[in-house]
């Protein structure tokens, strides 16, 4: 026969209500952190997917971009276009067209020739010093592969020269110095716009 009072027995059922309380809380609580846990670990997976393909994608355009160099060839004669990403499969030089010079082709080698140029320049300079330096801006289309893929790029480069006096009788001649580039981009109007600029005075 049980000897507890009813003021014990009731003490007694509201602290098993209590315990039943605590554990329901214990494991809403348990619920909420394996879920917050699961949401975070998707969420840092998600970021983690991003940051895989932004790189992927910053690593693609890195490998397409084309970047021109020059090396001086024949005592200054030519200059040999280079990349050192890129097979150069063919490439077209555009020159201001108040120099007068239709766009060349080479057939060969992708190269930039000073005949194709020296005889206006050197016009256009005549009448200062003999030793002279300056830049001839040219818009330079390219096509090359990327792996299997045929792609074409074009900038506005400028073409380093210098002049030096000749022989008697022989006149200036034309040296080309080297290459460097002006912008990505660009056409024949903005060429003819940095042309009128920036072209050297007699």
């Amino acid at each position: 026969m049980s000897t507890e009072t009813p003021t014990e027995r009731r003490e007694a059922a509201a602290t098993r209500r209590r315990w039943v309380t605590l554990a329901e809380v214990v494991a809403v609580a348990g619920v909420l952190i394996a879920a917050l846990t699961l949401w975070t670990n998707w969420s840092d997976h998600r970021a983690n997917e991003a940051d895989k393909l932004a790189a992927q994608s910053s690593a693609a355009r890195e490998r397409t971009k084309i970047d021109l160099s020059a090396i001086v060839q024949d005592g200054g004669n030519t200059l040999l276009l280079k990349d050192a990403r890129h097979d150069l499969q063919d490439v077209t030089i555009t020159f201001p067209r108040a120099l007068g010079v239709s766009p060349q082709r080479p057939p060969a080698e992708p190269v930039i020739d000073k005949s194709w140029f020296s005889k206006p320049l050197l016009k256009l300079t005549d009448g200062g010093a003999d030793n002279r330096a300056g830049r001839l801006p040219v818009l330079v289309s390219v096509q090359y592969f990327d792996g299997d893929t045929t792609r074409s790029a074009s900038g506005i480069y400028e073409v380093i020269w210098k002049t030096e006096a000749g022989l008697p009788l022989m006149g200036r001649s034309l040296k080309l110095e080297g290459l460097r580039v002006r912008q990505r981009g660009g056409d024949q109007a903005k060429l003819d716009a940095i042309w009128a600029k920036e072209k050297p005075a007699a």
